[in-house]
């Protein structure tokens, strides 16, 4: 009966150091994961494609330099087939007044070497590529939400093209004025959207590439649904129909988001708290990239959504979360190390139990073995206090040490010559020192933490 209890305690000795060293794995992989993750952290998460593959590219191309070069020498404003930046003519003439700048208009949607035949055009002063107006190694760029609108919704590149003239002439430049005016749309025009949107959410007007939208991309962004209208670009000069107040006084509680080709604009519930927000750090963040290409309206309302996501997420607007399931593991990890501490303890008790049973401690004829077994209950003590204080950088070591740790106990336990055992608590006490080493605590080194404790 006694033999059978004691083979019971020996089994339940390496059951409990063995079911430590997986909670120390499972908590040190657990740290690891955590340092990429955070609380609240948007599910937003922008997917870097090769180019063509989100089919910005158009189906245009331009003629040779040379021919481009001819063509500029000709005319003073050159616009290649399927060029859709427009400008007002006469603002545009008295900037340029009696300079000789001659600007070229190319169609947006250009792969890489079509766009480099066009910046080789050396006669031409200022590039129009879509609606990016660039010349003289510079880049004219909107700054406003007016700016960005009127280049999105009507292709209008007037003040980034008077500017960029007035600084290729080394003059002031004259301030920007907001040319894009709007209509209130007819009660027809409104009737006739308003019942595609109460059938299925979206009204897609003639011209708009948008066929639908990205679900998921709405769940996250709209938790509680939206409407989608989806307009082409517009034709410019022309008043632009304002359809998200005319819809928000008739259903003032239901999110509606209206594209006017590329350019997005949200009305609704919470609009004057995030609305411009989410729109200025959109367009600031893709203007340029819009500009150049030819996106189809999914693709620019995708990214749209991922960014109202993304100010949801940081609780800038009283909108709630939406709900994210329980980690398990998340809530557990804080128990790990107790039961950690807890699983060693219980292995140490039983240890000594079989060190004093099988006479190691204490006993004159084998006394290496008792200082042996001295020195790996010093060892494992030291293990299970720096393993609390242990990161990624010295698991490793952490980790070694504790299996030889185990090694010399089994060599202990099985009688093997106390020269072997010895080698194997200096190949501990090497891992261990390391560890404490990298954790930077010196009083953890092993040299240092077994003298405090015989003396």
């Amino acid at each position: 009966m006694t033999g059978r209890i004691l083979r019971n305690l020996y089994v339940l000795r390496w059951v409990l150091l063995a079911l430590a060293v997986i909670i120390l794995v499972v908590f040190v992989l657990a740290q690891r994961q955590s340092i990429e993750v955070s609380y609240g952290q948007s599910p937003s998460s922008p997917v870097r494609v090769e180019e063509g593959a989100a089919g910005e590219l158009g189906e245009v191309t331009v003629p040779s330099t040379q021919e481009m070069t001819t063509l500029v020498a000709a005319d003073a404003v050159v616009r290649l087939p399927g060029a859709v930046a427009r400008w007002n003519e006469q603002r545009v003439r008295e900037a340029i007044g009696d300079a000789d700048i001659r600007i070229l208009v190319a169609p947006p949607g250009l792969d890489e070497a079509a766009r480099e035949r066009v910046r080789e055009v050396d006669n031409a002063a200022v590039r129009v590529i879509g609606t990016q107006v660039s010349g003289g190694g510079l880049v004219a760029t909107p700054d406003t939400l007016a700016g960005w609108r009127a280049r999105f919704a009507t292709m209008d590149v007037t003040d980034p093209l008077i500017a960029l003239i007035a600084r290729l002439r080394e003059v002031p430049a004259p301030p920007e004025v907001d040319d894009l005016r709007w209509r209130d749309p007819s009660e027809r025009e409104v009737a006739a959207v308003l019942a595609d949107l109460r059938a299925r959410g979206l009204h897609l007007g003639r011209g708009a590439t948008l066929e639908g939208v990205p679900e998921q991309a709405v769940r996250a962004a709209f938790p509680d649904g939206a409407w989608f209208v989806a307009l082409p670009a517009q034709p410019y000069g022309k008043p632009l129909p304002a359809y998200g107040p005319a819809l928000t006084r008739l259903v003032p509680d239901q999110p509606i988001v209206v594209l006017y080709g590329g350019w997005i604009e949200y009305h609704g519930p919470a609009a004057a708290e995030f609305a411009d927000l989410a729109a200025g750090s959109f367009y600031a963040q893709f203007g340029d990239r819009l500009s150049r290409y030819d996106y189809p309206q999914l693709n620019v309302l995708g990214v749209y959504l991922g960014k109202v996501t993304d100010v949801r997420y940081a609780g800038l607007f009283d909108r709630p979360l939406p709900y994210r399931p329980v980690d398990p593991l998340r809530v557990a990890l804080p128990a790990l190390p107790w039961i950690f501490t807890l699983c060693v303890a219980g292995f140490l008790v039983l240890s000594a139990r079989s060190l004093r049973r099988s006479g190691v401690l204490g006993s004159p004829p084998r006394a290496r073995h008792g200082a042996d077994a001295a020195r790996l209950a010093g060892l494992t003590s030291l293990a299970v206090e720096v393993s609390l204080l242990t990161d990624a950088r010295s698991d490793p070591a952490l980790t070694r040490g504790i299996g030889k740790l185990q090694a010399a106990r089994q060599a202990l336990d099985e009688g093997l010559p106390a020269r072997h055992v010895w080698e194997l608590l200096d190949e501990a006490t090497t891992e261990l020192d390391e560890a404490a080493r990298v954790v930077g605590i010196a009083s953890y080194r092993p040299a240092n933490y077994l003298q405090g404790r015989l003396s």
